[in-house]
């Protein structure tokens, strides 16, 4: 990726370093959202735009470990969204560190190079009884709740919660939102385990 692509990439992770006003704007009104107020938040959103940056290149993503997981663009059966390709590295699972995502999130479509773009990025921890009913450990990072528990997404996948960041792609629902609306996938997808309607997106996809 060459200096000039990186530079809106820096100078957006630098804005939110400073807690700028201009962060909360990337987010819907009545979208999750971190305290601008919080400067531990502010840091960490910074931290994970600045270490992700390398990740624009997929070629990036794919020599450090994040391992694409499942063949279809992830849609949501309820027509709010898509999530798109996730990406991810089993030796994060279960991060809360913002310089260690578990998964990025690619675009289904690609440049004229064939390469996807990163559109978002990705914390998922197991629930740790496996239930869905309870949620006394579930994580927060940024000051926000994680979403779920949930069913895994893929053969294997433990009941999880996660927190979506939209870094790299504007989502009219909030950065924070887990799907984008603006965002479909390019066929009807089949039906996604653990997909919730909109008025139950705290407690799953």
């Amino acid at each position: 990726m060459s200096v000039r692509s990186l530079k809106p990439v820096l100078a957006c992770a630098a804005a939110v370093s400073l807690g700028l006003a201009a962060v909360p704007a990337a987010h819907a009104v009545d979208g999750p959202a971190p305290d601008p107020r919080n400067r531990q938040a502010m840091r960490d959103m910074a931290t994970a735009m600045a270490v992700t940056a390398k990740y624009v290149d997929e070629r990036e993503a794919i020599k450090d470990g994040y391992v694409p997981h499942g063949e279809a663009c992830m849609s949501n059966p309820f027509g709010v969204g898509s999530m798109g390709y996730h990406y991810v590295k089993e030796a994060y699972w279960g991060s809360k560190d913002p310089a260690k995502p578990t998964a990025l999130l690619y675009s289904y479509t690609k440049d004229r190079n064939g390469r996807r773009k990163l559109q978002t990025v990705e914390w998922m921890s197991t629930d740790r009884d496996q239930d869905l009913k309870t949620t006394d450990d579930r994580p927060s990072m940024f000051g926000l709740p994680f979403d779920g528990p949930m069913p895994g997404h893929w053969a294997g996948m433990p009941k999880h919660y996660d927190l979506h960041m939209w870094a790299y792609e504007k989502n009219p629902a909030g950065r924070f939102h887990n799907w984008n609306p603006a965002l479909p996938c390019p066929n009807k997808p089949p039906v996604v385990p653990g997909a919730t309607s909109p008025s139950t997106h705290a407690h799953g996809h």
